[in-house]
């Protein structure tokens, strides 16, 4: 069955509050770039300095009024263009007692950030994909775009097996422009290929966010006596005493997320560990308050 944002999840996007549109504009601003900052180009409106900005560009008058540092912007700044790149693999369509399946989870997700870029005509992109690469839309910034890429994913239904590491490298091979990439997976497979082709993504000069989505259920493995499991891919099912099995699955998870946490610091690539119990605006909300601590 197609993926169908309820009313309600489409209203909860739009009117995501004040304070997470300011701190996602934030965020999105500090990581535009131009070559032509300082040279004769027609000054446009100020934003809150972001380390890495140069100091040549605050506007000392308002931080005397403010006390507060504000850089300069230009109409010749470029803009961001963004990538969503979304896992349409038969195992996002897993849920437990959850509302939404992780694959519904990660369209709101997608859909907030995309809403968002484009309110501040930031193009925004979309690929999807299993084993392979199967559908794209191109970056567009123009308002309509947002529904152009609802009206696509909800056309969508997650089927069929993953190639995760192939399909970062047919992503970065795709890719003429540095961009902003937005992964929403749940990452199933061996995290040292996934790395391995993530930083081919970080060695093209792109920015990386991984949205490592998972259920309630595949996080706390709420299961107790025999339980009967099919693998969401291959169809293969297996049982398990969940009893006896839930401690080592816990530290099997907790390594998975360690490895991924890990490897994408040392590749200065942001890791959002996500479960699907919480509201996707707070996920959202949160993980950017707290990158924005850290800069």
């Amino acid at each position: 069955m197609a993926t169908q944002l309820s009313p309600e999840s489409l209203n909860q996007i739009k009117r995501l509050d004040l304070r997470a549109r300011m701190i996602v504009r934030g965020f999105l601003q500090g990581l535009h770039s131009s070559p032509f900052h300082g040279f004769s180009v027609q000054f446009s409106e100020h934003r809150r300095y972001h380390r890495g900005d140069d100091p040549k560009l605050i506007d000392w008058l308002v931080y005397a009024k403010t006390d507060k540092y504000y850089v300069k912007r230009f109409e010749a700044e470029t803009n961001l263009t963004g990538f969503l790149v979304m896992d349409l693999s038969q195992s996002m369509g897993f849920t437990g007692s959850q509302q939404m399946t992780k694959f519904e989870y990660s369209v709101c997700l997608a859909a907030s950030l995309c809403y968002l870029m484009t309110m501040q005509q930031d193009p925004v992109g979309l690929i999807t994909f299993t084993d392979r690469v199967n559908a794209s839309l191109p970056p567009r910034s123009r308002r309509g775009h947002f529904a152009d890429v609802l009206a696509h994913l909800s056309k969508m239904t997650p089927s069929g097996e993953t190639d995760l590491p192939g399909c970062l490298t047919r992503v970065a091979a795709m890719l003429r422009h540095t961009s902003l990439i937005m992964l929403f997976s749940d990452l199933l497979g061996d995290p040292a290929t996934t790395l391995s082709a993530l930083a081919r993504l970080r060695h093209g000069g792109h920015d990386v966010i991984v949205f490592h989505v998972l259920d309630q259920a595949e996080v706390d493995f709420p299961f107790s006596g025999p339980v009967e499991f099919e693998d969401p891919e291959t169809g293969e099912l297996f049982q398990v005493d969940a009893g006896g099995f839930r401690d080592e699955y816990l530290s099997e998870l907790d390594a998975f997320r360690t490895a991924y946490r890990e490897g994408c610091g040392k590749l200065q690539i942001d890791y959002v560990p996500l479960s699907t119990e919480m509201p996707f605006d707070k996920a959202l909300t949160e993980y950017l308050i707290n990158r924005q601590s850290r800069f």
